[in-house]
């Protein structure tokens, strides 16, 4: 039985396999993933994924990626308590590049304390949050 508290918070995705064929994952077995805030349309970060961790992110509702320093799945959020929840998911026109629109909860994506990984700027560019 799923209380409240165990509910998906996220969109479970029904890729087709057309779909997740179309997905070019590198000679690593890897694809870059973009995650977006579905209410700011601020990027928030880019990890990677497997095949398995794309399959879970579909299945769970929530982005699951590979961490290749430790080389495991990595759910985010699960120490952090910074989770993303899938809301839409995309692929690129060549399938190499994967963005996630997503709901985030907690401080923020980076593993800094930064709302977004991409808050280091060029020039005078200023950053509106």
């Amino acid at each position: 039985m799923t209380d409240a508290f165990n509910a998906p918070k996220g969109e479970q995705i029904s890729a087709s396999p057309e779909q997740l064929s179309a997905v070019a994952f590198n000679k690593d077995g890897l694809v870059p993933a973009i995650s977006q805030c579905r209410t700011t349309g601020r990027v928030l970060m880019m990890a990677w994924m497997t095949k398995e961790s794309l399959a879970q992110t579909f299945a769970e509702g929530r982005m699951v990626y590979w961490s290749r320093s430790r080389n495991e799945l990595w759910r985010k959020g699960d120490t952090s308590g910074d989770a993303q929840f899938v809301r839409e998911a995309y692929y690129d026109c060549d399938g190499d590049t994967l963005l996630f629109i997503v709901d985030q909860e907690g401080d923020g994506a980076c593993h800094t304390g930064e709302y977004s990984c991409f808050f280091n700027t060029f020039g005078d560019a200023k950053i509106e949050e």
